[in-house]
């Protein structure tokens, strides 16, 4: 145990070497039974504020115009 031990830690110090640091991360977990129920239900949320928010959808018409190209 002790040789990879070893090598996760040259490994590590290579990249701090490198100018990189560790960074811990927490995320979603996705295996839990309710994750995609979640998902809906606060994507459904985003598109009712979506759809009540005329400023916003304005603002997007108005800047998918800028663009060269574009067609509906």
């Amino acid at each position: 145990m002790a040789h990879v031990n070893s090598r996760v830690q040259k490994h590590r110090n290579t990249l701090r070497m490198a100018g990189l640091r560790p960074v811990q991360i927490w995320v979603p977990d996705t295996r839990r039974p309710n994750f995609a129920e979640e998902c809906r239900r606060q994507s459904r949320l985003v598109a009712q504020a979506d759809k009540s928010d005329t400023d916003m959808q304005h603002f997007m018409d108005e800047a998918l115009a800028d663009l060269d190209g574009w067609t509906e």
